[in-house]
């Protein structure tokens, strides 16, 4: 399930970010909005809208995770108890599930194509556990 704000978001940068251009939300996943956004995360200046969306939404719906790369959403994540599953996650979880058949070569891509920073080590790590090196 996605908060309508990140949808938004997303169909904005699609628009305007040449990074984007060309994509489009997937289709398959429920759209919500939060009842009411969490007044301890409104209040904070180191969240966008739609982290704030996100984490609302995912405190309401007593979500299993949230998905969240930036550290300040990932650090209000966890201040709620959340756990939290960033883009690489969900690419290491895809391979293991073999909806793809492997996460290197889109590691690459959004490095070279989106420009997505990615340490080194980081790389290493998510590469290990999708079994890609050892």
């Amino acid at each position: 399930m996605a908060p309508t704000m990140v949808v938004v978001e997303f169909q904005r940068l699609a628009a305007e970010d040449a990074r984007f251009q060309g994509l489009s939300f997937p289709h398959f996943i429920e759209k919500a909005a939060p009842l009411q956004l969490l007044p301890a995360l409104t209040a904070s200046s180191r969240l966008d809208a739609g982290e704030v969306a996100a984490l609302s939404l995912a405190v309401e719906r007593q979500a299993d995770a949230v998905l969240m790369d930036e550290q300040a959403g990932r650090a209000a994540a966890a201040s709620l108890g959340l756990r939290t599953i960033g883009l690489l996650g969900v690419l290491r979880d895809a391979k293991e599930q073999s909806l793809i058949p492997a996460v290197a070569p889109l590691l690459d891509r959004l490095e070279k194509e989106a420009d997505f920073w990615i340490s080194t080590s980081l790389r290493n790590i998510v590469l290990k556990s999708a079994g890609e090196i050892s």
